[in-house]
């Protein structure tokens, strides 16, 4: 570990398109949480022209033969609401993952892992947490719920702690990192996945940015 630091902001240009409505008439519990008709959190664009949901992780440079110890604090994803609490999020290999439902309601969470192996479990009732972990890098690994067809989730697996998800401010942080040239990967749901190339130094922040296009 290191003690370099790559900051930066992932910006929108364009009209950004339409999240999907969901039609929750089925489930009344999960609808009376919304004051208008929800909708898939597909694309999120902040206030200030940024995105939300956009992972960030540094894809190669890390010193060969590098091994960084998975932490034993869970991540958590909650189903609340009828969606995925967070909908896009990063987890270390062998690092647990604590699957919450806080829905009164039947929730069948599937992990759709094409480097890890698939799991797919039933979860009825309010209150209910099932731990699991990932044993292979992977990014992205997508989730879904059986029941509800519009509940979708990403992972990024991977064997090191390099990596950041953008919320509500569209900004990144990567911290702890050694001296040297790294590429940098981001991806999104909807607009895929680009790449920049930083250099950082001992001590040294180092600010770079990505631009998504509304296609």
């Amino acid at each position: 570990m290191g003690n370099a630091t790559i900051t930066g902001d992932i910006k929108f240009t364009g009209k950004a398109p339409a999240n999907p409505p969901i039609d929750m008439s089925e489930e009344p519990k999960c609808k009376a949480e919304y004051a208008s008709t929800p909708h898939e959190q597909v694309v999120v664009v902040n206030p200030n022209r940024t995105l939300a949901d956009v992972f960030v992780y540094v894809k190669a440079g890390l010193p060969a033969g590098a091994s960084y110890p998975s932490p034993t604090t869970p991540v958590v994803i909650d189903q609340k609401g009828c969606m995925y609490h967070p909908r896009v999020f990063g987890i270390m290999v062998g690092q647990p993952l604590a699957i919450e439902n806080s829905d009164s309601l039947l929730h069948n969470i599937k992990a759709m892992g094409k480097q890890n192996r698939p799991f797919n479990i039933s979860q009825p009732a309010a209150g209910m947490t099932t731990n699991r972990a990932f044993t292979t890098p992977e990014v992205m690994l997508p989730f879904e719920c059986n029941v509800h067809g519009w509940m979708h989730a990403y992972a990024g697996v991977l064997p090191h702690p390099f990596f950041s998800t953008t919320g509500a401010d569209g900004k990144f942080t990567i911290k702890n990192l050694p001296t040297g040239t790294y590429t940098l990967e981001a991806w999104h749901d909807a607009f895929g996945a680009m790449t920049a190339t930083v250099t950082v130094q001992e001590g040294e922040t180092k600010a770079v940015g990505f631009t998504y296009r509304a296609k």
